[in-house]
């Protein structure tokens, strides 16, 4: 019996793996399974892909998304038993270190074969951080393909220091200039390199925490969006969803940067990652509650 291709798409916190999972499924036919796992408390990404279309169930379309909550061969052999997709796609967690799902992949899920991994990196983070960190590194070491995201923000001369910076960790992948990931989604299937696959001998250990916000109360977008602007540089990424007066966003931060993007949904939930945050939490719940309009 034929194996089912597998996919991982892996890459920092904020890169764009979600929106990369948007254009894919807005433009291949076949039918895919997406399993996702998430960091943080709410399901933001899941509910970001249901959004496309896609509920937890096979669809017209032929696509299937499922949260890793349970083991991850658990995971992926009920996906095959009950949706018998074309291609499995696997969204990683920003803070995840690919190693581990690879290994587990080639050795002990004899039903798939591994497909490739697909790195999300984001140019404008590399320059503004260049120190990268362990899980970050890892992440670039495994990819088959890296997709260099956000090339938009930086100058010709900062983006050829970050593909140099790839080039030094992975020589064998190939780098794919991006833009909100847009890309030929067939550049990214049947792209795995030989490996030798040894055990993950280190334990991860996890570098950032986070907490979540939920009100059923309509916000104030002025205030929001000052709230943005100075929100505590301890936060490395926030995401989730506003409701305005004007209608729902859904909220993207990264590193400093946000945006905001009509979405439909009908209460504001937003989850904040980063690193020592029982310093700032309080305070943030505060301002955040404080951009409430009056019931």
């Amino acid at each position: 019996m034929a194996r089912t291709p597998i996919t991982l798409i892996t890459g920092p916190l904020g890169s764009g793996k979600t929106t990369l999972l948007r254009h894919i499924l807005d433009r291949v036919s076949k039918k895919i399974a997406i399993l996702m796992n998430e960091f943080g408390e709410i399901a933001i990404d899941r509910k970001i892909i249901e959004g496309k279309n896609i509920q937890i169930a096979e669809m017209d379309g032929g696509c299937v998304c499922c949260s890793l909550q349970g083991e991850f061969e658990a995971a992926v052999n009920e996906v095959i038993d009950t949706v018998d997709p074309d291609i499995i796609v696997v969204e990683a967690t920003g803070v995840a270190e690919p190693d581990a799902l690879i290994f587990d992949i080639q050795e002990s899920l004899p039903r798939v074969r591994l497909d490739g991994v697909v790195t999300v990196a984001d140019a404008d983070a590399m320059i503004r951080f260049p120190q990268l960190g362990h899980t970050t590194r890892m992440q670039i070491e495994d990819a088959d393909m890296v997709l260099l995201n956000k090339v938009d923000l930086v100058s010709s001369e900062e983006l050829g220091k970050v593909k140099e910076k790839i080039l030094c960790l992975n020589e064998a992948a190939p780098i794919l200039e991006t833009q909100r990931c847009r890309v030929d989604p067939e550049l990214l299937f049947g792209i795995a390199r030989e490996r030798e696959i040894q055990p993950p001998q280190h334990v991860h250990e996890f570098e950032f925490g986070s907490f979540c916000y939920t009100t059923e109360t309509l916000f104030d977008k002025n205030r929001f969006e000052a709230f943005a602007d100075h929100l505590s540089r301890k936060i490395y990424r926030a995401k989730g969803f506003v409701r305005f007066p004007e209608g729902p966003h859904l909220f993207n931060y990264v590193a400093g940067r946000w945006e905001l993007e009509p979405f439909r949904e009908e209460k504001t939930a937003l989850v904040f990652i980063g690193k020592e945050l029982d310093s700032e939490k309080a305070e943030i719940l505060e301002e955040l509650k404080g951009c409430e309009l009056e019931r």
